[in-house]
């Protein structure tokens, strides 16, 4: 079973600059990720971004859409800001039918030692191998359905909304 991961950015993959105290990108984390958690699963990871979801433009999801769409695998993980991921699970719901679609992130940078993104990207994984066709957004250990989950930035989780 072929999994394809999308890097599209968000904290999952920032960087922390120790002189001027700004997070910034440079490149994925996901590789390293992957060989430390000895994933001995088959994975393809493609980097079609390296943006703060808060900047994300429609053609970026409509990137995200097309290539999604043209991934020979029909199990796809998403690497995403936290702050718009469910309007990108939204739109990928509306024009993506037929695969699996986990879209995952984190709250805490992968680089600061503490994060929850290996946590997410392990969940995510498992999901994107159990859950029926549909888009998903995996986070804290829960898969929620695409229409049915938001963010919490009081309390810094995401939630069900019905």
């Amino acid at each position: 079973m072929a999994i394809r991961i999308f890097v599209t950015g968000g904290t999952f993959d920032k960087e922390y600059n120790e002189l001027t105290g700004e997070l910034f990108f440079k490149e994925t984390h996901l590789p390293e990720m992957l060989k430390r958690s000895r994933s001995s699963l088959d994975v393809t990871v493609r980097t079609l971004m390296m943006i703060d979801s808060l900047h994300m433009t429609e053609e970026d999801r409509d990137l995200i859409v097309h290539q999604c769409r043209n991934a020979s695998e029909d199990k796809i993980i998403i690497t995403h800001g936290t702050d718009t991921m469910s309007y990108t699970a939204q739109v990928l719901a509306e024009k993506v039918p037929g695969k699996t679609i986990v879209i995952t992130g984190a709250m805490i940078p992968y680089k600061f030692g503490s994060s929850d993104g290996f946590f997410n990207l392990g969940s995510a994984l498992a999901f994107v191998q159990t859950l029926p066709p549909g888009v998903y957004v995996a986070m804290n250990g829960k898969a929620f359905n695409w229409d049915n989950v938001r963010k919490n930035k009081q309390t810094g989780i995401f939630e069900e909304t019905k």
